[in-house]
């Protein structure tokens, strides 16, 4: 079998080498309490895009340190009992989509919601001194800075208080939630059921942003991890402080967070996966606690992967 990465035997071994800071509990406990303090002010405003079997909707809500963050809402038309609902979330600088390609899930009864990540490709704000979109250098933005500013502290926050919204309305059944993502999404989708444990299924896809310090090891800072060898070029060319900033990172390290999880997680791996390696996607896998399984495809790399879809929505059919 070809190989860009571990042994198969290796990968279902692995439990990663970022760093997890010693106050790593504390740090999410204390990111919990300030989202929790903040009044999402919530807004349902009807879309444009319409079909006769949907109610469709931009939503938005206030998220920690007072940005405006934006989601698509499609629910079920004349639901008249609380009904399951997904939670989708996006690729790394890129938006939640067209409104079309989430009515597979209303047509099984379901509500859905796909957020834009604050900054990136949609309508949310980045709160950090600008307006408008910042494209990339998310990993790194706060990396300079008191670890309570990383931004992606603050878009893990967005993920579990929009899927707290999602489970206080009425016409949702909090108790029948599920998360899904591809890259990015995939690891917005395993933060959201560790910072939210009610969160019942979570499906990713590759999932992005998980032992850092392995990419690095593995030469493949490039593409979505492409500013963290810019960061060491212009801001640490000697690596004087390597430790430091991969320990900052493990703040944001996925793997550090899955422990959290009780719900049941499905999750898909292409072992030719040179953007999001296949040991850094099992560092994750290895250490969720719950229920779970992979699907492993040999020969894909971070691509559309054929049948994972199919085998995602049978999951949640589940809910």
């Amino acid at each position: 079998m070809p190989m860009v990465d571990f042994s198969i035997e290796q990968l279902k071994a692995y439990k990663g080498i970022n760093p997890r800071p010693e106050d790593f509990d504390r740090f999410w406990e204390r990111a919990l309490i300030e989202m929790r303090s903040v009044d999402s002010n919530l807004e349902l405003i009807p879309s444009k895009f319409s079909v006769p079997f949907a109610d469709c909707f931009d939503l938005y809500f206030t998220g920690v340190r007072g940005a405006r963050i934006h989601a698509k809402y499609l629910r079920p038309k004349n639901a008249v009992e609380p009904h399951p609902a997904v939670l989708q979330f996006h690729g790394y600088s890129k938006n939640s989509g067209d409104w079309h390609d989430k009515l597979d899930y209303v047509a099984l009864g379901y509500s859905v919601i796909a957020m834009d990540c604050r900054g990136q490709g949609g309508y949310s704000q980045d709160s950090g001194g600008v307006t408008g979109s910042t494209y990339r250098g998310h990993i790194i933005r706060g990396l300079d800075d008191n670890e309570d500013n990383l931004l992606f502290r603050h878009i893990y926050l967005d993920t579990a208080q929009i899927a707290s919204i999602v489970m206080d309305l009425p016409e949702v059944d909090g108790n029948r939630v599920g998360a899904m993502g591809v890259s990015q999404g995939g690891a917005l989708s395993l933060v959201c059921g560790s910072l939210e444990p009610k969160i019942k299924r979570i499906a990713p896809l590759y999932p992005f942003l998980c032992d850092f310090k392995r990419v690095w090891e593995m030469d493949l800072l490039k593409d979505s991890y492409e500013e963290l060898r810019t960061y060491f070029r212009h801001f640490d060319p000697m690596h004087k402080n390597e430790n430091a900033t991969f320990t900052k990172l493990g703040y944001i390290d996925v793997q550090n967070l899955v422990q959290r999880i009780e719900g049941k997680v499905i999750m898909g791996v292409g072992l030719m996966d040179t953007e999001c390696p296949p040991s850094t996607q099992f560092a994750a896998y290895n250490k969720i606690k719950s229920q779970k399984d992979i699907v492993i495809y040999p020969d894909y790399g971070h691509e559309s992967i054929p049948g994972f879809g199919d085998i995602v929505y049978e999951f949640m059919i589940g809910l």
